[in-house]
């Protein structure tokens, strides 16, 4: 009897530790890059982008920056999102910008990862060369649709509002109307 209830008190165990293995796993540290290309009647450009997060956030964090989101009031998003702490950044142009909100969920062959960040990483079109900032479009968002092997495709918004949509999700309203589409995302080795 001693030893059958050794056995399952071993098992129990064993089976904690692959379940805690997996989710240490699913919280490593990765590092994505990827080309961020724009189209637009006035040209076109392309800039290489790497997006690292050394944590995705739990889903007690992701509860509470979506209560922030479903207010609609981008000053109290921005703050709320400016509390956490940083998980990683995102580089693009030579500049890194702190990453507040990474969240990773299953899709039905790979992932869906989405990041923002507690301020904006620049202004993009505007209609103007140097665009300047305007009210609201104070924090950045990038998604990332991967396949199992963790490359894919996605979008970043560099200067964006947020709320979320009838389904729960976070979506953005652009600074600019042209999308940033980000190709050829793959996992840095």
């Amino acid at each position: 009897m001693h030893s059958m209830m050794r056995r399952r008190q071993v098992s129990a165990a064993a089976a904690l530790a692959i379940v805690a293995a997996a989710v240490v796993g699913i919280q490593a540290a990765e590092t994505f890059t990827a080309t961020a290309a724009v189209s637009s009647p006035k040209g076109k450009a392309a800039a290489p982008v790497t997006i690292s997060v050394d944590r995705f956030v739990s889903d007690a964090d992701r509860d509470q920056v979506m209560t922030a989101v479903k207010t609609n009031d981008q000053d109290a998003i921005q703050k709320a999102l400016a509390k956490l702490p940083d998980v990683g950044f995102i580089e693009l142009a030579g500049r890194r910008t702190p990453i507040k909100y990474a969240y990773a969920r299953p899709t039905g062959a790979g992932r869906l990862v989405t990041v923002v960040t507690a301020e904006p990483i620049l202004f993009l079109g505007g209609a103007a060369p140097k665009a300047k900032p305007r009210e609201g479009f104070n924090v950045a968002f990038a998604l990332l649709v991967l396949d199992a092997s963790s490359a894919g495709d996605g979008e970043l918004a560099p200067a964006a509002k947020l709320k979320v949509d009838t389904a729960g999700a976070i979506v953005t309203e652009g600074y600019t109307t042209e999308t940033i589409r980000l190709t050829k995302i793959a996992r840095a080795k």
